[in-house]
């Protein structure tokens, strides 16, 4: 099977356009974006942020009028396109981007069709919509790795790396620890790539980032729970790294 083909579906309201290079970059690790699609009401002064990006990404504005006050109109032009896209038979996945709940049964339907549900968002995110996709990622680790403006790079080098959205504790070690009992072989030892996808399948926002680490490895090294062993294999340039709980 060749490169996954994802729909990327952005909803203007409801994440900032800052760090849109960041987000597509993300979505490149699992695909190829082959269809990418924004929804505003264009004619509103708070979407003009957005204008100035959308030829950069080749990205397609929809526009969306808002009917009522105080209800965001891109959800529904969002939810029909998807679902216009899905049945068109063109892609293998979605990333829905948004902080937005209202997506929730839309990434439930999705997922249901056998296509892969990434989504982005702020930390402010629902759950109900983070666990209703396979994969959640959060636009501030996305931030905390960008490169800084050519501009802003001496202003930006003096100051200190963003914080991690969450601290190692007790309550990630247990999540690590149950999750290597339940991978592991009868000596103990778990391989460490099936680690990273057996944890994710449980926790969709689980991300090394979100604790300071950009590998999952050097993440539980730092929680000094765990053995680890690194294995040769008949390619000399390829490592197999199992680990399992201290005793």
């Amino acid at each position: 099977m060749g490169e996954l083909r994802i729909a990327v579906l952005i909803d203007a309201d409801n994440v900032p356009y800052a760090n849109i290079s960041e987000m597509l970059e993300e979505v490149s690790k699992s695909g190829n974006p082959t269809i990418k699609r924004i929804y505003a009401d264009w004619t509103k002064p708070n979407a003009s942020g957005w204008k100035n990006v959308l030829l950069e990404h080749a990205i397609t504005p929809i526009q969306q009028y808002s009917y009522t006050s105080g209800k965001n109109s891109s959800d529904s032009a969002l939810i029909i396109d998807a679902m216009d896209i899905l049945y068109s038979h063109k892609v293998d996945g979605f990333c829905i981007v948004s902080s937005d709940s209202d997506f929730t049964r839309l990434a439930t339907r999705l997922r249901e069709a056998g296509m892969k549900v990434i989504g982005i968002g702020e930390k402010k995110t629902p759950l109900p919509f983070i666990t209703a996709c396979d994969k959640f990622v959060y636009i501030e680790i996305l931030k905390s790795t960008s490169s800084p403006a050519k501009s802003e790079t001496k202003k930006q080098t003096s100051k200190k790396p963003s914080a991690p959205l969450n601290k190692v504790d007790t309550k990630l070690v247990d999540l690590l620890r149950n999750s290597v009992m339940d991978l592991a072989d009868d000596t103990g030892w778990t391989f460490l790539g099936e680690l990273g996808s057996f944890i994710l399948k449980n926790k969709p926002d689980f991300d090394p980032r979100n604790y300071g680490f950009q590998k999952l490895l050097p993440l539980i090294k730092s929680t000094d729970a765990f053995e680890v062993d690194i294995r040769e294999t008949a390619n000399r340039n390829t490592k197999h790294i199992y680990i399992r709980i201290k005793k």
